[in-house]
């Protein structure tokens, strides 16, 4: 097992499609059973026994910042500032890769919730993730079997794990469920400015060391304002 000491967690996106929500707030302060959705996702950065988090910030940056200098205890958090332009997922990494060092990292998207199995996701996808073979590993959800999301998939995975991704109007198996190891050195040769991690991924893909890992338990795909109550609704079952 590879011990992870540093988290992206990429919090800076507009949250576009959660309106009339975002109007006042940033997507990741949307409250889900009770808590936002960025509390969700440090709280299970701190249950794998990672000790510090990177946050960018960019929409209603002053609310995010405010909440997050209030959390205290762990994860110990930096903010990376993006106030001046928003640099997508990838360009997000990359501009906080000073912060992170060189050793890999996990990255998670802000907004990305499930209830866990019989074991921590994250403490297994640090478990599953082999530097000798991988340059990345995603943690991946069964499509069909996800809450709120009516996609066709994005990769499909071979019996070691290797990734591809599905073929143009073809139906893949599992979506990306929004956190991955990466090797920093991935990001060498790419642009200043904005990018998508899916680069980063294909990069890896071309070198056949990118890889997946089931989740275990069910991912939440909190969208929209009614994907709130569905993943409610789940979150509540699950407790009974």
């Amino acid at each position: 097992m590879i011990a992870i000491s540093r988290a992206m967690v990429l919090a800076a996106g507009m949250g576009t499609r959660m309106r009339p929500l975002t109007d006042t707030i940033p997507k990741p302060l949307v409250p889900v059973a009770g808590r936002p959705l960025v509390d969700w996702v440090l709280d299970s950065v701190a249950e794998a026994g990672i000790p510090e988090a990177v946050v960018n910030v960019h929409h209603h940056a002053d609310l995010l910042e405010a909440h997050l200098a209030g959390r205290g205890g762990a994860p110990r958090i930096t903010v990376s500032d993006e106030r001046g332009v928003l640099l997508e997922t990838g360009g997000g990494v990359r501009k906080a890769l000073p912060l992170l060092g060189t050793a890999p990292i996990l990255t998670i998207n802000s907004d990305t919730i499930w209830i866990e199995g019989a074991r921590a996701n994250l403490v297994r996808l640090a478990e599953h993730f082999d530097p000798a073979r991988m340059d990345a590993l995603l943690l991946l959800a069964p499509s069909a079997l996800s809450i709120g999301y009516d996609g066709l998939g994005d990769f499909l995975m071979d019996t070691n794990g290797r990734l591809i991704r599905r073929g143009e109007r073809l139906v893949a198996p599992f979506v990306y469920a929004g956190a991955a190891i990466l090797k920093p050195e991935l990001f060498a040769g790419t642009p200043d400015g904005a990018f998508s991690l899916n680069r980063i991924f294909d990069k890896a893909m071309a070198a056949e060391r990118l890889f997946g890992l089931r989740l275990d338990g069910i991912w939440m795909h909190v969208g929209t304002p009614d994907a709130i109550a569905l993943a409610e609704e789940a979150i509540q079952r699950s407790s009974d």
